[in-house]
């Protein structure tokens, strides 16, 4: 019989609302306590999903009875401190996207995860997603050829606030962090590091990019073409081209979503999925999947993967001017 995972939840915020809903359309997770700053929020998110156990404090959460693993949402300042907390308590962790604020907190997290040999994985759903899945497996079997370039957007529009989390460069605002690090994901993904990276950012009155562009080039000729924006909606779509045809994956991509497989001189073949959750039950079950069979990191996720992403997150951000205080410049 299947075992069934206690989970835990650090930050209840938005995110960590479909998460939870998530997890109970799976039959081997339960969402067992959340912790907030606030005791009365995290008292109430605990009764709204049916967790025994709510805490006012996050580190009151290690000492949880019964807990396997903890989903971290919290604002992206505190996603270092948070897991580190978690992983020298021995608790496996999932880490919600940006990772760290740079890479030298990353670096930390991961050497926290091997010094207490437990697990730790970064929370990019869609690199879980069935859409996701497919473009790699259409890749990998040759449908469309040497992939020459990835073309990826991420936009909508916020309303300005200075104090709110997209905006406020305390809380680690900006576009890049929040969403362009999607489409940095799939030409990672898909392409791996590029050898040269050009970058353009709009810099709003916050001191954070509102807008921002990037090229990616390859010493073998693959380029990448990546754009996020906080201030205007974009078609939130991706194509990744190669010798022979195209892989479409329609708006919003980051989401599970439908593709389409272009070929030259052919109609374009079409994938649909179906799904019944927010999507972040893909992510939830590899975790379990991985914690199943004793791994300490997810291969189809790897720690130098997120290590790698976050790197070329700091070149880009060293290209537009971006610091944040956790840089320490």
């Amino acid at each position: 019989m299947a075992r069934t995972y206690n989970w835990g939840i650090i930050g209840p915020g938005r995110i960590a609302h479909k998460f939870a809903q998530d997890l109970d359309k799976l039959p081997n997770a339960r969402l067992h306590a959340v912790a907030s700053r606030s005791e009365e929020r995290a008292k109430a998110f605990a009764l709204q999903y049916g967790a025994p156990h709510a805490y006012g404090a996050y580190e009151e959460i290690t000492l949880c009875p019964d807990l396997d693993v903890v989903y971290i949402a919290t604002p992206h300042p505190g996603h270092h401190d948070n897991t580190i907390m978690c992983l020298k308590a021995g608790i496996p962790v999932l880490c919600e996207k940006p990772f760290a604020m740079n890479s030298r907190q990353v670096q930390e997290m991961v050497d926290a995860a091997h010094a207490g040999d437990t697990f730790l994985m970064e929370a990019i759903w869609t690199r879980f997603t069935p859409s996701t899945t497919k473009a790699l497996e259409l890749i990998g079997h040759g449908m469309i050829g040497d992939v020459l370039s990835v073309k990826a957007d991420f936009g909508f529009r916020a309303p300005f606030d200075p104090r709110g989390r997209l905006f406020d460069k305390a809380l680690g605002g900006g576009s890049l962090l929040d969403i362009g690090i999607y489409p940095v994901f799939l030409a990672l993904l898909v392409m791996g590091k590029p050898a040269d990276i050009q970058a353009l950012a709009h810099i709003g009155p916050t001191g954070v990019d509102e807008e921002l562009g990037v090229l990616f080039k390859y010493n073998n000729g693959q380029m990448a073409h990546l754009h996020s924006s906080i201030r205007s909606y974009t078609k939130t779509e991706a194509f990744i081209y190669g010798e022979r045809g195209t892989i479409h994956l329609h708006t919003r991509w980051h989401e599970p979503t439908t593709l389409s497989l272009i070929l030259e001189d052919r109609r374009p073949r079409d994938y649909r999925f179906d799904y019944h959750t927010n999507g972040y039950s893909y992510e939830a079950e590899e975790v379990m999947h991985c914690l199943d069979h004793g791994l300490k990191e997810s291969p189809l996720l790897p720690l130098s993967f997120s290590k790698g992403l976050m790197e070329v997150l700091d070149a880009i951000r060293e290209k537009v001017g971006l610091i944040y205080v956790e840089d320490g410049r």
